[in-house]
This record gives C-alpha cells, sequence and structure tokens, in this order.
C-alpha cells in the first residue's frame, strides 16, 4: 500500500528512424598574428584655471542652486496651498452639514 508505482518505460509508437552517426572533424589550430604595436598617445594638456574661468563655474553654479530651490519652494509651497484650502474646503461643508442638522 505505501509503496510507490514505478511507470513502466512506454514503448515507441510509429516510424522509427535509426540514429544518425556523427563523424568528428578535425580541429585546426592557426598561430594568431603577433599584435601591432600600440602607438603612444600624446600626453593630455593640463587645464588651465584662470581667475575667468572661475568666475564663470562659480556663477553658473550659483545659478543652478537657485533655480533648482526655486523649484523646490514653489512645489512646497503648492502643496501648502492645496492642502490648507481643502482643510478650509472641508470645515465649511461640516458647518454647513451641522447647520443644516440643527435647523430640522
Amino acid at each position: 500500500m505505501f509503496r510507490p508505482k514505478i511507470p513502466a518505460m512506454p514503448q515507441p509508437t510509429g516510424f522509427i528512424t535509426p540514429p544518425v552517426v556523427i563523424e568528428p572533424t578535425a580541429i585546426i589550430q592557426h598561430t594568431p598574428p603577433a599584435p601591432a604595436p600600440v602607438p603612444v598617445a600624446p600626453t593630455q594638456p593640463t587645464v588651465q584655471l584662470t581667475p575667468g574661468v572661475v568666475v564663470a563655474l562659480v556663477g553658473s553654479g550659483t545659478a543652478v542652486v537657485l533655480v533648482v530651490g526655486a523649484v523646490l519652494v514653489s512645489m512646497l509651497l503648492a502643496v501648502a496651498i492645496t492642502g490648507a484650502s481643502v482643510a478650509i474646503c472641508a470645515l465649511v461643508i461640516r458647518s454647513l452639514i451641522t447647520s443644516e442638522a440643527k435647523h430640522r
């Protein structure tokens, strides 16, 4: 009762084709040619930071910070104003409902 039943191998049905014999092929290894010499790249010139370039970088960085800050502050104000207006609307609707219930 507790012994597992092992299924018998089913017999193949239909046409049976004989196995195909695959003949091995010869592998020929070629020696790779010698690598070409790598040309030496000229040294890169160093970046010269002149006072004008430093002022331009500081100015552009300050402008980016101010623009990003203005966008973030405006988004925060939009969320705060929306929340306040929704709260005021909720108070008005609640007072209308309670005043309507008192007059009945």
